[in-house]
């Protein structure tokens, strides 16, 4: 089995935290994993201009409202929460 990245260890800490639920942890583990693949870089190596033309790209590809929602939020969250707290604490698992 992989071992879990310390970023992606405090992003699950972060949703638990904050009480996410199960299937929205993993849809926006999903969706931040999607959009790092995407440009090759790890997602905090990537910034406010990788993100705009990630949602064009989503966009040009004709993805669901909804989808396209989810991905906003869920890149929200990992820009707003666990990068902005990265460094804080240390992941246990």
């Amino acid at each position: 089995m992989a071992t879990m990245s310390p970023l992606r260890c405090h992003m699950i800490e972060d949703m638990t935290i904050r009480n996410l639920s199960r299937a929205t942890q993993q849809s926006y583990l999903g969706a931040v994993t999607k959009f790092s693949r995407h440009f090759g870089r790890p997602p905090d190596r990537l910034g406010i201009d990788e993100v705009r033309a990630y949602q064009l790209h989503l966009t040009s590809q004709r993805v669901a409202w909804a989808s396209l929602n989810q991905t906003v939020w869920a890149l929200r969250f990992f820009y707003g929460v666990t990068l902005g707290g990265w460094g804080a604490a240390r992941c246990r698992r």
